[in-house]
C-alpha cells in the first residue's frame, strides 16, 4: 500500500443522519483550522454551510457544501453532506473522492438505526471512517452504552479513543486513551491539560485495555505483548490505529460538542495524523499509478453568471490553467469555500477544485486530459421511489421548463424526469417527497419558474370479458366523391400480458388489400380510449368481412368505419378495468418488520415471503410482495416514518390485474 505524504492534501467527508450537527461540525473544523472566525457562544449559527435559499428556508442542509482550508501546513477539503435520507446521493458522490469520512451521530441509542445506511455505504466502498458523537455534554450520557448500540449497525469494530471526564453533574473534558493525558474543555478556547482525576483512573484503565484488545485482533505482536502483560508504547498504539484505520479495519470513536468547540481539536489532530491521502485512495479505487492526470467529478453546480461548475478532485497528476480536462479546456480553476470561489492557477494531486464550463462532464465521471476514463468505482444512482406530475403555472413558461430541468438534473443525478405517453404527464421522480419539493423550489429560485405538482396518474388499462362482433358501414355523400367503407370485426379476449393482435379473413376481395392497414389504424385509434376511458389491451381483432365502393371508398372511410366498429364491439364485449401491479422488495431493520408488514397489508399488498434478502445486511429483513401501483405513491414516506428513515424498497412492474368494487368505482369517478 502506498505511504501517505505528511503534507499532501486530504479530503474528509462529513456525513450522518439529519439533525446530528454535521454542518456545525464543519464550521467548528474550519474554525480550528483558522479559516473561519467563530465568536464564543454563537453556537450553531452557520456562515459557510447551508447558504442556499432552500437551506435557509427549511433550516437544514439541502446540498453538499465544499470548503477548503489549511491546517498546520496541510491542505484540507471538507465535504459536508445533507443528512436527509432523500438526499443521500450527495454522500455517495462525496465518498467517491474522500480519503476518510467522519460519521456524525447524536448521543441517542434509539437513533442508532439511522447510522446504518452510512456505515453500509462506507463499508461497501472500503472507505476509512471515524465516528464522532456530537452534543456529548450531558452527564447522564454513557459512552459505553452508546458504543454498544452503535456497534449493532456497524460491521467494523467501534474503538473508543477517549473517555469522558465528569464533574459537577456534567461532562467537563476527556482523557486520551492512548497518551493518557486529560483535558478540560473551555467554551470558545482550546482545552487545557489537567491531571487525570483520581476517581476516573479505574474507568480509564479499563477503557484503555479494551482499546488495546480491539487493536490486538489485527496485530499478533501486540496480542503477544498483552498476553505477557507488557504495556505497549503510545507510539506503537498510534501506529496500529493509523494502519488499521487506513485499512478500514476499525472505526475510531471520538465525542464532543461542535457548537461549543469541545473535542474538535482532538478530532482534527486525529484526522491530520491518521488519515490516508490521495495516493492510498487512488490505489484503493484501482486507479493507475503512472502519474497521469485523473480528475473525478463529484458535484455539478450552476454558479449564476459563471455558469456550470464541475467540482472535482485531482486523483493523480497536476493541472494548470488552460490544460485540457475530459477533452475540453475549463474556463478557469478555482478553490471553493462554501459559496465563495477563488481563482487559482494550478492544482496538484489531492486538491479539490472547481472547473468552469466543462459542458460534457457529469457527476461521477473520471476524466483524463482527452476524455472520460473507465473506473472501477462508479457513483451508484438509486432507482426513483417517489414521483409527481408537474406543469408550469403559466402556459408561456412551458418552453423554459426543459432547459431549467436539465440544469437541476445535472446537479442531482438521483432526480429523474420523463414524459409518460400513457397519461400525457411530465413526471419528476426522485427519492422522496422532500427531495422533489426541494427540486421544485430550485426551479422557482434559480429559473424563476412557478411549477405546479400533482400526484402522478396511474396508467390504468381495460380489456374485455367475452368475444363480440360488430358491423359498421360508414357512408357520407356531400357532392363529388363521397366516403364509403364497411367492415365487420370480431374481437376476442387474450390472456393477460399477451397484448394486441390484428388479422383478417377477407376472401374474394370484398375489402381490397390496400385498405386493410387503414382498418388496423382505425382499430388501434379506438383502443386508445375504451369504454371506461382508458387504453384497451390484450385483445385479438379479426377483420371478417366488409364492402367497398369503386369510387367513394378510401383509406379514411375505412379507418372511420373500423374505429366505429371497434367501439361498438368493445361495448358489447364486457369491459374490465385493469390496474398495474408491481413486484416490491422492502428492506428494513428487523425490529420494524411487523410495522412494515401492516403497511403492506394496508396498501392492498400481497406478501409472498420474508427473508434476509441478497442486499440486506445483518439485522435487516426483507419483505417480498406485490402491490398495486396506485397504493405505492406514498409508500416510501410511510416506510421511512416507521423505520426512523432507514427502510427502503425496490419495485418494478409485474402485471395487470382486474380491478373491481369501490376501488374501481373511485377510478371511474375520477376519470
Amino acid at each position: 500500500m502506498p505511504v501517505s505524504s505528511p503534507s499532501s492534501p486530504r479530503v474528509a467527508l462529513i456525513c450522518g443522519p439529519y439533525s446530528s450537527g454535521k454542518s456545525t461540525l464543519l464550521e467548528a473544523l474550519l474554525s480550528e483550522a483558522g479559516a473561519l472566525q467563530r465568536r464564543p457562544g454563537e453556537g450553531a449559527v452557520l456562515r459557510v454551510a447551508d447558504a442556499t435559499a432552500e437551506a435557509r428556508a427549511h433550516g437544514m442542509s439541502t446540498e453538499m457544501t465544499v470548503a477548503s482550508a489549511e491546517y498546520m501546513g496541510q491542505a484540507w477539503s471538507f465535504l459536508d453532506c445533507p443528512g436527509l435520507v432523500d438526499l443521500m446521493q450527495d454522500t455517495r458522490a462525496a465518498a467517491s473522492v474522500a480519503d476518510i469520512a467522519v460519521v456524525v451521530a447524536e448521543p441517542d441509542a434509539q437513533k442508532s438505526v439511522a447510522l446504518g445506511a452510512y456505515f453500509e455505504l462506507l463499508e461497501s466502498l472500503d472507505l476509512p471512517h471515524i465516528l464522532f458523537i456530537n452534543k456529548f455534554d450531558k452527564n447522564e450520557l454513557s459512552a459505553r452504552a452508546l458504543l454498544q448500540a452503535f456497534q449493532e449497525v456497524s460491521a467494523r469494530p467501534l474503538v473508543l479513543r477517549e473517555m469522558p471526564i465528569r464533574a459537577g453533574g456534567e461532562i467537563t473534558g476527556h482523557v486520551d486513551l492512548v497518551s493518557e493525558r486529560a483535558f478540560h474543555w473551555q467554551e470558545g478556547k482550546p482545552s487545557s491539560l489537567i491531571a487525570l482525576p483520581e476517581d476516573q483512573a479505574a474507568r480509564e484503565n479499563e477503557a484503555r485495555e479494551l482499546l488495546f484488545e480491539n487493536l490486538a485482533d489485527f496485530d499478533d505482536a501486540l496480542l503477544e505483548k498483552l498476553l505477557e502483560d507488557v504495556t505497549p508504547s503510545s507510539d506503537e498504539i498510534y501506529a496500529n490505529l493509523t494502519r488499521d484505520l487506513s485499512a478500514n479495519l476499525v472505526v475510531p470513536v471520538f465525542f464532543g460538542s461542535a457548537s461549543h468547540g469541545n473535542g474538535i481539536h482532538r478530532l482534527m489532530k486525529a484526522l491530520r495524523h491518521e488519515s490516508p491521502d490521495v495516493t492510498v485512495t487512488a490505489a484503493r479505487q484501482g486507479l493507475g499509478q503512472d502519474g497521469g492526470l485523473l480528475v473525478r467529478v463529484f458535484k455539478t453546480a450552476q454558479a449564476g453568471h459563471a455558469g456550470k461548475v464541475s467540482v472535482g478532485r485531482v486523483m493523480s497528476g497536476e493541472l494548470a490553467e488552460g490544460d485540457p480536462v475530459g477533452g475540453e479546456r475549463p474556463a478557469g480553476l478555482s478553490r471553493l469555500f462554501g459559496q465563495k470561489m477563488t481563482a487559482i492557477e494550478r492544482a496538484a494531486a489531492g486538491d479539490v477544485i472547481g472547473l468552469g464550463k466543462l459542458e460534457n462532464a457529469a457527476t461521477g465521471d473520471l476524466l483524463g486530459p482527452e476524455g472520460k476514463v473507465e473506473s472501477l468505482v462508479d457513483v451508484e444512482v438509486p432507482a426513483p421511489l417517489f414521483a409527481l406530475a408537474i406543469r408550469t403555472e403559466s402556459h408561456n413558461d412551458e418552453v423554459k421548463l426543459p432547459d431549467a430541468l436539465q440544469k437541476i438534473l445535472a446537479e442531482d443525478p438521483s432526480l429523474g424526469s420523463r414524459f409518460d405517453p400513457y397519461t400525457g404527464e411530465h413526471i419528476l421522480e426522485g427519492q422522496g417527497e422532500m427531495h422533489l419539493k426541494l427540486a421544485l423550489e430550485r426551479l422557482g429560485n434559480r429559473a424563476g419558474l412557478a411549477v405546479k405538482s400533482t400526484p402522478a396518474r396511474i396508467a390504468y388499462r381495460e380489456t374485455i370479458r367475452k368475444p363480440a362482433t360488430s358491423r359498421v358501414r360508414h357512408k357520407k355523400q356531400s357532392g363529388g366523391h363521397g366516403e364509403f367503407g364497411e367492415v365487420e370485426l370480431k374481437i376476442t379476449p387474450r390472456a393477460r400480458g399477451e397484448g394486441f393482435s390484428f388479422g383478417d379473413q377477407i376472401k374474394g376481395g370484398v375489402v381490397p388489400r390496400q385498405y386493410i392497414p387503414a382498418i388496423e389504424a382505425g382499430v388501434r385509434e379506438a383502443m386508445q380510449k375504451g369504454v371506461q376511458g382508458v387504453p384497451v389491451v390484450d385483445v385479438d381483432v379479426v377483420l371478417t368481412d366488409g364492402k367497398f365502393h369503386s369510387v367513394d371508398s378510401s383509406e379514411m372511410a375505412f379507418r372511420k368505419a373500423a374505429g366505429q366498429a371497434m367501439r361498438e364491439a368493445l361495448a358489447k364485449a364486457g369491459s374490465i378495468l385493469l390496474e398495474p401491479v408491481h413486484a416490491v422488495s422492502i428492506r428494513v431493520p428487523s425490529p420494524f418488520i411487523a410495522a412494515v408488514q401492516k403497511i403492506v397489508l394496508g396498501h392492498r399488498g400481497q406478501i409472498f415471503g420474508f427473508g434476509d434478502g441478497e442486499k440486506a445486511r445483518a439485522g435487516w429483513d426483507e419483505i417480498t410482495c406485490q402491490m398495486p401501483a396506485a397504493e405505492m405513491q406514498t409508500l416510501i414516506t410511510e416506510i421511512r416514518a416507521r423505520t426512523l428513515g432507514a427502510g427502503t424498497f425496490e419495485a418494478h412492474f409485474d402485471h395487470l390485474q382486474e380491478m373491481a368494487g369501490k376501488e374501481a368505482a373511485a377510478v371511474l369517478a375520477d376519470a
